[in-house]
């Protein structure tokens, strides 16, 4: 029974860290290719219940969070050093925010759900890109659209908020970028 305890907190362990080479989607999956936590499994399974590629839901990732399960965003700092709020509820590898998270939860069903949990932060962002696929008519296939209204939100999407931010749309470059070298690297994994 012992030995079994330290196995499985040794496997849990390791779920709790980025994957060494984020550059290489088949290194990223034979890294998380484990018993208790798949990480291509859930991919292709979300990518096929929802439509979107498995490269752009893994390029989105890497973008968002670098596939770290516990990342947020900067603090914001009164006086230059006094540390406050966060500036925004971003959380996780999908960098959900809350009330967003929470009517993903609410829409699918999926009340247990957590940001910090892989499968759980990509059947959200295959969801999420189906979602402002349906709002906003973008391609499932765009990766560059498909960020812009991931990062803008689908209201702020329709209204161009991403024209006047050099920033998101250099985001969306990166991912547009990202998700062509993985799925050039995922059709010659194994």
């Amino acid at each position: 029974m012992r030995i079994v305890l330290i196995v499985v907190l040794l496997a849990l362990t390791g779920c709790a860290t980025a994957p060494r080479n984020i550059s290489n989607a088949c290194a990223i999956f034979q890294q998380r290719d484990g018993l208790f936590n798949n990480w291509e499994r859930s991919a292709r399974s979300a990518s096929r219940e929802y439509g979107v590629p498995v490269p752009i839901l893994m390029a989105t990732i890497y973008v968002e969070s670098g596939f770290r399960p516990y990342a947020r965003p900067p603090r914001r700092y009164i006086l230059g050093f006094i540390p406050w709020g966060r500036v925004s509820s971003a959380y996780g590898y999908s960098q959900a925010l809350d009330g967003t998270w929470d009517h993903y939860r609410r829409a699918t069903g999926r009340w247990s759900a957590r940001r910090t949990n892989f499968s759980d932060a990509v059947h959200f962002v295959a969801w999420y890109h189906n979602y402002n696929h349906q709002q906003n008519g973008i391609a499932l296939n765009d990766p560059y659209n498909l960020y812009l209204a991931y990062y803008s939100g689908h209201a702020g999407y329709a209204r161009g908020t991403w024209r006047n931010d050099p920033g998101v749309r250099n985001a969306a470059a990166k991912a547009t970028s990202i998700a062509r070298n993985y799925s050039k690297q995922l059709r010659s994994c194994r």
